[in-house]
């Protein structure tokens, strides 16, 4: 593929995210809850850690349980659980590279290769600022990388009231890059009897 490993790991932070209120399972923090004998944040953090030159965790809950992983933990900024945009302005911060590679820690089988195929679709267009997943005809876009420069424009989006991801992607001209042979690789883990 043009543009395969264009981006150094030094280059790439990485961002957990954890921060989130847990509607769909109860209130409980996601990231905690056991998935084939691990909390489903060690999976998904065992995926990104080596394709990134650091990890940093967003939660607003549990500090405890997620100092284990050895990384910054980044906490929202706004109140109430405002989504993952929320969790992301508060990591802008915090990020010294060019590139940021986001993922949910509900998504334990990310590719191994996630970073550098979203890399390869950014080095290919120019014009873009996020390259995110797209598999089995559903937009992944918490499965993202993202030029570290558009991150600025994050508070004034959320001041303004906007909350939903594919809106400020689009005003990014965020692009869509397939995963045809990854299927399963983005299944949300939304309860601990999902497969």
């Amino acid at each position: 593929m043009a543009g395969e490993n264009l981006i150094p790991r030094n280059m790439i932070t990485g961002l957990l995210l954890a921060g989130g209120a847990g509607r769909r399972v109860g209130y409980r923090d996601k990231g905690t809850l056991p998935w084939q004998g691990e909390p489903l944040a060690a999976h998904s953090f065992a995926r990104m850690a080596p394709q990134v030159g650091k990890v940093m965790i967003s939660c607003n809950r549990n500090r405890g349980f997620y100092l284990r992983f050895g990384c910054e933990l980044i906490a929202d900024l706004r109140e109430d659980y405002q989504g993952p945009l929320a969790g992301l302005e508060a990591a802008a911060v915090h990020c010294n590279t060019d590139y940021l590679l986001l993922a949910p820690c509900d998504t334990p089988r990310l590719p191994e290769n996630l970073g550098q195929r979203l890399a390869a679709a950014l080095a290919d267009t120019p014009s873009a600022n996020i390259s995110y997943a797209r598999a089995a005809g559903r937009d992944h876009f918490l499965c993202a990388l993202l030029r570290q420069h558009c991150l600025h424009s994050l508070g004034p989006f959320l001041d303004n009231g906007g909350r939903a991801v594919r809106h400020w992607f689009a005003e990014q001209c965020a692009i869509a890059v397939d995963f045809p042979d990854e299927d399963n690789a983005f299944l949300n883990i939304n309860s601990e009897a999902s497969p």
